[in-house]
């Protein structure tokens, strides 16, 4: 509300920070917003508060942007709308983290042990940052609270990520604290009871800061951690292996106190018994109105035709916002956010297989939902959140998972309580709620935040009580919720009667159909039955046919589940709605709608907000097809070549890179280069030209170097490149030794900058150079798309044939491909064009479907002459089993496995 992209930005950091405390990896994230309506005119907004469209846009564009820096896959993004949070923007990030149960060591810490700072620097930026989220605003606010927004470090959290993934490091940690709220002072002051803290010590972004700062400030980017004093030194030594900094703050004492010392002097010396007594107990009074039952909702023709349901807000397409969170990163992701052939079923859940390092491998996945519904909190707090775990729970069973392993976690957002029995009713019944739902399903809820700070002068936030329920689940048992096939029976899985027991046994049933192989697709009901068929219709543009028996199309009836199955059931609980069919139309009752009208209707509702399309360039774009020719082989072969992966400030695809090597039976090296002093930056260079003379390929794998600020992408990649040692390896690996080099995305940015692609050479360029530029929408992209192989003259592509289509995932705000036209012919006919993007019938395009970020030619990537250098921006090395499960297509272009021939004895 304050500043939202700092603010959006906080909110991922923060959630990452929080298990990474306890030495997990996070892997997946979802992100749930809610605000007034972004398409209401500047002109209507309130005094004292930004522009609803300027939060939406701005926070998107802030959370975004720290989830993809870091290297987070984002697998479902929502937003719900309600008047009510123009009192205050609801941003809320829920992640999933996992860990081997062998690296998480608790220990009690002992006199003596050491406390280290790990990670960013302190700065005043980070003072008043979780008190302030909690505050209500008023017509003040936007002129008051802005220094409380915290200034986000994406890269430097990543570092932590990486250092806190090795067994050894984590495995010296007793205890360890994020610095959250109250910064040094909780951090460390909760890590023991006895502490002696050293604030001089606390390295800072900038003089100036005094003792209370100093104590205070919080971060997304640091850690607070236990060792031993044998240990301190080997810790520190691994931290600066990953290029971070890591130095003692404190030591664990034998007195129950705190004690903290700046510049010779005790400025806090409090007893832990006065720490611990938590403050004055607090009492209130609440007053909870008898919950309202469950009844059917009318049925209101004008406004549940499908017409009006797809031009609905609360029913839009959200793909607008979702292509801008990177959603493949870390090679795990089972579901994309958006389904079928068009990719445009909205996914329910996100799903992802556990993040297990590379040369190892698993089919374990998870999968997560949401349930709320404002409108439905706003009229019974208690009924909205018990529909809300329900729905959350319906959301898992609709995606082939067993509610009976499932878990919750519950967010909170209330206004202002004050000393209001009413106002404090409202939290106190939507507990009661949920409670009765924890109770009647037996999912149990592991925590959660809060806050009632969600009013604005006399403005209030709905209740909001969020259910976020997870389940352990084989990537192959994962249900996706387009429609596959027609001619197949579609059933809604509904109670029998009320109750949870009937219920529970309507899930149970629906699941043994799962595991016997007879569910092709489910959505569970939220808005109604035909807004599940109509968003199941659109990812393959497969229509239905209502059977003409009565029923209440708009229903909500949280829990009913729509399935598509192989064949018709007798089950008590299925009752049979319709047919799917070829003929790409919807019909239910007496409406009967083209898929394509209602599509059309459901994605320019937020279009102008949340942009999908730009204008397709109308130039034509040529077939490529370079004929074949004979490749030679290197002149040294080698049994397991060596692949090197230097990991520069803001890398992000390491990992992913280096599990497609190991799979193609090659042997990764991924070398961590440090920045922190120019002599780091030098031995790093001498690292790096040692390490490329033992190797036979070099990977630049995909990030955002440097945070690619202030000009564009791959410029600390192609300076580090640059340098004598550096560059004097790469040339001798490729004109000396027959050595191969790939630059995926970022890493791609990087190869053309230094000339490599397309000349094989890195050499100074200029304006008659091609280059990488911003996608024409503006933004980032996000999913998968098709290319076609151009030529395969290079020995990176000798694995697929000209003309063979291939999916990709991609993900980049800069992917946009321009070349001086005399120059990109001659590319062409040298036959360095290796692949382009192409629409589902496979032909090369200018529309943003298949050509997502306006290349020129529809190109996707380009070699060197010899074909022995090749760069593309679709990220062949986030593909493997069980992935992209929604998206038909084949995924293997070979690279790797072609690298590991060109080099066979």
């Amino acid at each position: 509300e304050i500043e939202p992209f700092g603010g959006a930005a906080t909110c991922i950091g923060g959630c990452i920070r929080d298990p990474l405390s306890g030495r997990a990896y996070v892997h997946q994230a979802m992100r749930l917003t809610g605000c007034g309506d972004p398409r209401t005119p500047v002109a209507e907004t309130l005094s004292g508060k930004l522009p609803q469209r300027k939060l939406a846009q701005t926070a998107a564009a802030g959370y975004s942007s720290y989830g993809n820096q870091i290297g987070l896959a984002t697998g479902l993004v929502s937003e719900v709308y309600h008047p009510g949070y123009i009192a205050k923007h609801l941003e809320c990030g829920v992640v999933v983290a996992a860990a081997p149960a062998e690296n998480v060591v608790r220990e009690r810490p002992q006199p003596g042990d050491v406390v280290i700072l790990l990670g960013g620097r302190t700065g005043r930026d980070g003072i008043g940052g979780a008190t302030g989220s909690s505050k209500s605003h008023n017509r003040q606010s936007l002129t008051t609270m802005a220094s409380e927004v915290q200034k986000g470090n994406a890269p430097e959290e990543r570092k932590i990520q990486r250092l806190f993934r090795d067994g050894n490091v984590t495995r010296l940690i007793k205890r360890c604290n994020d610095f959250g709220a109250g910064g040094v002072s909780v951090a460390v002051g909760e890590l023991a009871d006895g502490l002696d803290i050293d604030l001089d010590a606390v390295r800072k972004k900038y003089d100036g800061l005094d003792g209370t700062e100093l104590a205070i400030s919080e971060s997304q980017e640091r850690m607070a951690v236990v060792v031993a004093r044998s240990n301190a030194d080997r810790f520190i030594a691994a931290a600066e292996a990953e290029n971070l900094e890591a130095y003692p703050v404190a030591v664990v004492t034998a007195s129950p106190r705190m004690v903290m010392r700046w510049r010779g002097r005790t400025i806090v010396d409090l007893s832990r018994d006065f720490l611990n007594a938590n403050g004055a107990v607090k009492h209130a009074r609440a007053a909870v109105p008898a919950p309202i039952p469950a009844s059917p909702v009318s049925q209101d023709a004008e406004n549940s035709s499908l017409r009006s349901i797809a031009s609905s807000l609360a029913s839009a397409s959200r793909r607008g916002l979702a292509e801008r969170f990177d959603s493949t990163i870390g090679c795990g992701s089972v579901l994309m956010p958006f389904g079928g052939r068009n990719q445009r079923t909205p996914a329910q859940v996100m799903a992802a297989l556990l993040p297990v390092l590379p040369g190892q491998e698993t089919d374990q996945a998870s999968v997560m939902a949401w349930g709320f519904d404002p409108e439905a909190m706003a009229a019974d707090s208690y009924r909205g959140a018990y529909d809300g775990v329900v729905t959350s729970l319906a959301k898992l069973v609709a995606a082939g998972a067993d509610y009976r392993r499932a878990y919750l976690t519950l967010q909170e957002f209330f206004e202002k309580l004050r000393e209001d029995p009413a106002r404090w009713g409202k939290p106190f019944a939507a507990l009661l709620g949920a409670l009765d739902a924890q109770l009647d399903f037996g999912a149990a809820a592991i925590g959660g935040k809060d806050s009632m700070s969600g009013t604005f002068n006399d403005l209030d936030v709905p209740p909001t009580l969020i259910s976020f329920a997870i389940a352990p689940i084989r990537a192959g048992e994962v249900l996706s919720p387009e429609f596959k096939e027609a001619g197949h029976p579609v059933y809604l899985f509904a109670p029998a009667n009320s109750g949870a027991q009937s219920q529970r046994e309507a899930w149970e049933t629906f699941h043994q159909l799962c595991r016997a192989g007879r569910v092709c697709s489910a959505w569970a009901v939220e808005h109604g039955i035909s807004e599940g068929i109509m968003q199941m219709s659109f990812g393959n543009s497969i229509g239905f046919q209502a059977d003409g028996r009565e029923i209440a199309w708009d229903l909500p009836c949280p829990g009913a589940i729509v399935a598509e199955l192989t064949e018709d059931t007798d089950l008590l609980c299925a009752v049979r709605l319709g047919t799917t069919t070829a003929e790409p139309v919807l019909t239910t009752g007496a409406d009967s709608v083209p898929i394509d009208e209602l599509l059309s209707l459901n994605e320019s509702v937020l279009e102008d907000v949340y942009p999908s399309r730009v204008p397709a360039d109308p130039a034509p774009v040529p077939v490529l097809e370079a004929p074949a020719f004979s490749r030679a082989a290197p002149r040294t072969g080698t049994a397991k070549p060596k692949v090197l992966i230097p990991v520069f400030p803001g890398t992000n695809c390491e990992y992913d890179s280096a599990r497609a090597a190991l799979r193609a039976g090659l042997e990764p090296q991924i070398l961590v280069l440090n920045n922190q002093t120019p002599d780091h930056v030098a031995a790093s260079a001498a690292r790096f030209a040692q390490a490329a003379r033992s190797s036979q390929i070099l990977f630049l794998p995909g990030g955002f170097s440097g945070g690619d600020e202030p000009d564009g992408s791959g410029k600390f990649i192609t300076a580090f490149l640059r340098s004598p040692q550096a560059a004097d390896a790469v040339m001798n690996l490729l004109q000396n030794r027959d050595g191969l080099v790939l630059g995926i995305c970022n890493g791609f940015q990087a190869l053309i900058k230094l000339g490599l692609v397309p000349f094989g050479e890195i050499r100074d360029t200029d304006a008659a150079c091609p280059t990488l530029t911003y996608n024409v929408i503006g933004r980032h992209q996000s999913r998968i798309v098709r290319t076609r192989v151009a030529s395969n003259r290079s020995p990176w592509l000798t694995k697929v044939q000209v003309g063979d289509i291939v999916s990709v995932p991609i993900s980049h705000g800069e992917g946009r491909f321009l070349c001086p036209p005399d120059l990109l012919a001659q590319l062409a006919e040298n036959g360095q064009i290796a692949t382009q993007y192409v629409d589902l019938d496979g032909h090369p395009t200018m529309d943003i479907d298949g050509n997502p970020n306006g290349s020129v030619w529809s190109v996707e990537g380009i070699t060197s002459p010899d074909g022995r250098v090749f760069g593309k921006m679709g990220h062949a090395e986030r593909v493997g089993p069980c992935l992209y499960r929604n998206i038909p297509g084949n995924y293997d272009l070979g690279l790797f496995d072609a690298a590991k021939d060109y080099f066979s004895l």
